[in-house]
């Protein structure tokens, strides 16, 4: 027996056909909910069956909920995406609140599997200008200049300050008084 389970996957960040571009998808084609009528194991499934589906349905109304009774089995809960992948949740002797929030994270999900990243940037298309850095559109002046250089390190856009130009509008806006001629 091979132990391959026991390590996540490795890839790339992706996101499922560009989702989000344009209008988003929600990605959650249909949930399944299994539970037992009787077993003391499928109460919150119930109770969240009672209380909470119909608002659930309203505020989803791209997936699709399936209730499916089984007698004597444990709850459940199979989340299928539209990319083809399928989920299988345990919910045994879970509460309301808990199969609410795991519904809940189920209808954020994209149905990639969980991986593992190698980078967290990734791109389909590399530029073959190379990558872009603060220096890329600079004069090339900077590079063989001596510092301290006189015009380099000056501020390139040296305008008059908030101060400045507060004192200007004050000055405009005086009253200048007339001179009164003298007897």
């Amino acid at each position: 027996m091979s132990n391959k389970h026991l390590f996540l996957p490795s890839g790339f960040i992706r996101t499922p056909l560009q989702n989000g571009l344009g209008r988003y998808i929600p990605q959650l084609q249909r949930i399944t909910l299994k539970f037992c009528k009787n077993h003391g194991g499928s109460r919150g499934v119930r109770d969240f069956i009672e209380t909470d589906l119909m608002e659930f349905a309203k505020t989803n109304p791209g997936t699709v909920v399936y209730l499916k009774p089984r007698r004597h089995r444990y709850p459940c809960m199979v989340a299928e995406y539209l990319n083809g992948e399928r989920e299988y949740l345990s919910c045994h002797e879970f509460s309301r609140a808990e199969i609410q929030k795991w519904l809940s994270y189920m209808c954020t999900r994209s149905g990639i599997p969980v991986m593992r990243f190698r980078k967290y940037q990734h791109t389909d298309y590399p530029s073959i200008q190379g990558v872009w850095n603060p220096f890329t559109h600079q004069a090339p002046e900077i590079n063989v200049a001596q510092f301290p250089h006189e015009i380099l390190s000056k501020p390139v856009d040296n305008g008059p300050t908030a101060t400045d130009q507060l004192i200007e509008i004050f000055k405009k806006t005086q009253i200048k008084d007339p001179v009164k001629p003298e007897h």
